[in-house]
């Protein structure tokens, strides 16, 4: 059986994608790489960190009455979970749980976190050792930081918003230099002024991060849940495509500019339409057309987006919660829409095959868009009706086959590859790539080694037993 080195990096736009919020639950990772048929690069978590107050770490809206909050946003602090690290706190929570599921499955996180600007170097300190395992992080401190609605918003200036985002994206990134810091702020909202909002406030912070950010939403129900979209209501908008995409791009010069004409990566850390406002059809088309603009404009200067977010509570979903079970997913068309472009070539990582290679070889998981596998050559007469593996190891996989991916826990010994051609039929006899890949069996590195921080190793001894049939079983003429 031919082996190969396998190069997995970057996609030419990467596909990222929101799990859980204020407005919606955690869903594990097994489940959505079923339902989407890929690891994204990255998935996004939303937590909050708020130590100082005296409700803390309770969830805020658990611990205050509903009875005067009309706005989600009208809290004491943020309605996002708690973040349960910092001083004093335990990594056996959550975000960490989410964050090693994240990971386990291929995936960089994310980290959105709003945090009180009152806080100590100490608590940035303590955030930063708490990242230290997770390989690279992208961290987004204080997102949208040019609104008013967060409470981080209430208790400070724009200006010290915009140090307290300095201060601690240096804190934390000495203590945690594996971390990549995300300034998420309003950008050019209106051209006319050739500015970004706040823009002598949040110029240093552009400066110092090492990713640029806008929110972007085609169309949203800010009033959710506390009223309903309809005719003649002020608590939502919806926005041209086209001009959205323009002011991102505008958006991104101005960053370049105040950077003195250095560019670093563009991102949108949240992009959606809501159904709430366009329905579920035109929520999908506004998302497709954003894509195809991206593709037409040859967005070069665009390094990627994040979907808002996988299930969601109100419409800002590829599902919706069934408000019946809160553990169901209701698909909606925007979820098929969404899957076809992260399965087109703009927003899939590359795959390079690098020469014949042989077992035992270690293989290197440094993230998502930079690690070391190898690809098995498979041969298939015809389109299977068995595609199986059988393991007899201990190891942690993903594995793609067919352009369809799968995972392997630790004490999995069973897949089964038949879905990869359930939506792309074999036409006849062919020969094909396993591709294989080991992300950290726990979802953190081991830092005590040279380059723990970037890199996880695990080696590969032996293949799993491969089992394909071209016609069902039949059974025995006795």
């Amino acid at each position: 059986m031919n082996i190969y080195k396998i190069k997995m990096g970057k996609a030419v736009c990467a596909a990222d994608l929101g799990d859980g919020s204020e407005r919606g639950e955690y869903v594990d990772q097994d489940y959505i790489l079923h339902k989407l048929g890929r690891p994204l690069r990255s998935i996004s978590l939303m937590y909050c960190y708020y130590p100082l107050d005296e409700q803390w770490p309770a969830r805020i809206s658990e611990a205050v009455s509903g009875e005067n909050i009309t706005f989600q946003w009208d809290y004491p602090y943020d309605d996002y979970f708690p973040y349960t690290g910092g001083i004093g706190g335990d990594t056996s929570g959550e975000p960490f749980r989410s964050m090693r599921d994240v990971r386990r499955h291929g995936q960089d996180v994310t980290l959105t976190i709003t945090i009180d600007p009152h806080v100590s170097d100490e608590h940035l300190a303590a955030i930063g050792d708490d990242l230290r395992t997770f390989g690279r992080v992208f961290l987004r401190i204080n997102h949208e930081a040019t609104g008013n609605w967060f409470s981080f918003n209430k208790r400070a200036t724009y200006q010290e918003v915009a140090d307290f985002y300095c201060r601690a994206a240096r804190i934390i990134k000495k203590h945690a230099p594996n971390v990549l810091n995300i300034i998420c702020i309003g950008g050019i909202e209106h051209p006319e002024t050739g500015r970004m909002e706040k823009e002598d406030e949040f110029t240093q912070a552009v400066i110092d991060a090492d990713i640029w950010s806008v929110d972007k939403y085609l169309s949203l129900h800010w009033g959710w849940p506390y009223d309903v979209a309809d005719d003649g209501g002020n608590s939502f908008n919806r926005l041209s495509v086209r001009d959205t995409y323009n002011l991102t791009k505008l958006s991104f010069e101005r960053f370049k500019y105040l950077n003195g004409g250095n560019a670093k990566p563009m991102i949108m850390s949240e992009l959606n339409a809501d159904g709430d406002v366009t329905g579920p059809y035109e929520q999908a088309g506004m998302i497709r057309l954003f894509c195809d603009i991206l593709e037409e404009d040859n967005a070069d200067w665009f390094s990627g987006f994040t979907f808002y977010q996988f299930r969601d509570r109100g419409r800002l979903g590829l599902e919706t919660e069934d408000p019946n079970n809160k553990n169901i997913g209701i698909e909606q068309p925007v979820m098929q829409t969404y899957k076809k472009i992260i399965h087109s070539s703009r927003f899939l990582p590359s795959l390079t095959q690098h020469g014949e290679t042989e077992l035992p070889i270690t293989l290197r998981w440094g993230n998502s868009e930079d690690a070391e596998g190898i690809g098995i050559q498979v041969h298939f007469d015809g389109d299977p009706c068995f595609c199986e593996l059988y393991f007899e190891d201990d190891s942690n996989l993903i594995m793609e086959l067919n352009g369809r991916w799968f995972y392997k826990a630790p004490e999995t010994k069973f897949v089964d590859l038949m879905p990869a051609f359930f939506e792309e039929h074999l036409s006849g006899s062919t020969d094909m790539l396993l591709r294989i890949f080991a992300p950290p069996a726990t979802g953190e590195n081991d830092i005590s080694t040279e380059d723990g921080l970037y890199n996880y190793y695990y080696t590969l001894r032996k293949l799993p037993e491969i089992r394909i049939r071209t016609v069902p079983v039949l059974p025995s003429a006795d």
